[in-house]
């Protein structure tokens, strides 16, 4: 897992990332690379799909991951995400990036550096080679798996309605929130329940970050935020606001692969299934959620 925990400030943390929002860094060359690192791949020439002539891939090229022994698959995740993922001083921490990194290590495969991304830029970058896994709170969903695949689920979650403390808005459930200033980050669950559940009647505003949203809910631009029930809690926790109600949704979430990286999505199941059944999914839940 890790050499040592990493322990940080929450409130700081949603102090210092608030103006500067989330950075975006795709283009990580040598996706699926031999761990070697003989250079191969990523010589400039082919930067659209990262991996050059394809020779450092797999042998039938059909999945890039039919022998895993040794090969570097590159993680990319959306910062801003607390307690899942998120960027402290300059370090990539959560609980996603912990689990992951245990899930790995119960394979054959090497994790590669981390991609920073905007959440609705991580499937085109998954779909594009850029990365070769998803770790960032995805619920597993239908519509995305029309275009990617999932690991088995390693969370489950539901929604909640955060709204600022002491405000002026008072809601039970959705439709209290007709007619209000919702806002929700761009591509997650919670912009789809408000597009599905309210439409037109509230003026929908949408994010690159939870941060950017959870500040304007405190300067009272925004009424509410719809966002998965964990990160609630976690503001709520550090914020000035809070939630004011939860509704089930059964969502769970899963590592994304390509559709064609059979291989690579058994593995992860199977390292998934392994950290559950030791005392390292425990540990890793109790240092981000206290459970």
């Amino acid at each position: 897992m890790r050499d040592q925990q990493r322990r940080f400030d929450r409130r700081e943390y949603l102090t210092l990332a608030g103006g500067a929002g989330v950075a975006t860094t795709i283009g990580l060359a040598g996706c699926l690379e031999d761990a070697e690192g003989n250079g191969d791949d990523g010589n400039g020439d082919d930067e659209d799909d990262g991996n050059g002539d394809g020779e450092d891939v797999a042998d039938d090229g059909e999945n890039g991951t039919d022998d895993a022994e040794g090969e570097t698959i590159v993680p990319g995740t959306a910062p801003g995400f607390e307690p899942f993922q998120m960027n402290v001083d300059g370090e990539l921490v959560g609980f996603d990036i912990d689990l992951l990194e245990a899930v790995v290590a119960e394979t054959e495969y090497e994790l590669g550096d981390w991609e920073e991304l905007e959440f609705d830029s991580l499937i085109p970058a998954l779909e594009n080679e850029n990365i070769d896994v998803i770790a960032a709170a995805m619920t597993i969903t239908e519509e995305r798996e029309e275009s990617i695949a999932f690991t088995e689920p390693y969370y489950s979650a539901d929604q909640s309605v955060l709204v600022q403390s002491g405000g002026d808005v008072e809601a039970d459930d959705l439709e209290d929130l007709e007619g209000l200033e919702v806002g929700a980050q761009s591509g997650t669950t919670g912009e789809g329940v408000v597009e599905d559940e309210l439409g037109d009647d509230v003026d929908y505003t949408s994010y690159d970050n939870y941060v950017l949203a959870v500040e304007e809910l405190e300067r009272g631009t925004l009424d509410a935020i719809v966002i998965d029930e964990p990160v609630a809690e976690s503001f709520a926790g550090d914020r000035d606001v809070e939630i004011a109600f939860t509704f089930e949704t059964g969502e769970e979430y899963g590592f994304g692969v390509r559709q064609d990286a059979e291989e690579l999505q058994e593995a992860l199941s199977e390292g998934i299934a392994a950290v559950e059944e030791s005392s390292e999914y425990d540990e890793i839940t109790q240092e981000w959620f206290d459970e």
